[in-house]
């Protein structure tokens, strides 16, 4: 028998794992300004302490991915107090994307939701 803790676990990170590009593409579509991976981490903390669901780790490797994909676009730039930083910022078809994964987000949170509430 399989350790609950374990498949927890194993869940959470299967269900961060498809939300997170949804979730970082928002945020750079609701940006009016490039962001850099310290600040977009420090701003998903922020808006929800208690729900830890994007570790720095995570964040990084998404961020590239997004950028291969034309998602979106960076720009590195000399730092004043540290080296330099890699600014994001989403493109035209990150925007599209953004418009179509929320759509698709809805549709399956009302699925979800449906069937959890019987």
């Amino acid at each position: 028998m399989s350790d609950i803790n374990t498949q927890t676990k194993k869940f959470q990170k299967e269900l961060n794992a498809g939300t997170s590009s949804l979730v970082l593409l928002s945020v750079m579509g609701r940006s009016s300004e490039p962001m850099y991976g310290y600040q977009i981490a420090k701003m998903l903390e922020d808006s929800a302490p208690d729900l830890p669901m994007m570790k720095q780790g995570t964040l990084y490797p998404v961020l590239r991915s997004l950028e291969e994909n034309g998602l979106l676009e960076s720009a590195v730039e000399p730092s004043v107090s540290g080296p330099p930083r890699r600014y994001y910022h989403i493109t035209e078809d990150g925007r599209a994307a953004l418009a179509e994964w929320t759509e698709i987000w809805k549709q399956i949170r009302k699925f979800v939701d449906s069937i959890l509430k019987g």
